[in-house]
């Protein structure tokens, strides 16, 4: 089964470019926040209940390949996707296009982890079973244990 998978649009904007008008490499990691952060809305859930909660997501890992140059007010599309669900670890897959042509501008991974306040790895399905089903929404259920 493949997994379910979530765009965020969004347009570039200046802040995010350098001098010569193209985003620069550090914005890759706040866009990928932006379409994890809006996958686990949609799902049903958001990062504000989890934290208010005792249950963190910390990232503990980041690729990131860079296949063409993003610019200043290009719309563009984050597609985000779970990849892996295993115990306390999940990894979120993203592929970053331009909206007008649907250019590959790069793709990622971020890896987490579940863990609790004192950064301590939880197994989300045991500890919290009631977020496991919302967030068991966004992968097969045979990757979900």
């Amino acid at each position: 089964m493949k997994e379910p998978v979530f765009e965020t649009t969004m347009r570039v904007r200046y802040q995010e470019t350098d001098q010569m008008g193209v985003v620069h490499h550090s914005n890759y990691a706040i866009w990928f926040e932006v379409g994890r952060t809006d996958f686990i809305r949609r799902l049903g859930a958001s990062y504000k209940d989890l934290e208010q909660r005792g249950i963190l997501l910390p990232v503990v890992d980041l690729t990131c390949r860079f296949v063409a140059p993003a610019r200043y007010d290009d719309e563009v599309r984050i597609a985000t996707r779970i990849s892996e669900a295993r115990g306390p670890k999940l990894v979120f897959r993203y592929e970053v296009r331009r909206a007008e042509d649907g250019g590959v501008l790069a793709r990622g991974t971020t890896t987490h982890l579940w863990v609790d306040r004192h950064m301590k790895r939880i197994n989300l399905k045991r500890s919290a079973p009631d977020i496991f089903e919302i967030i068991s929404r966004g992968f097969p259920a045979s990757r979900g244990g």
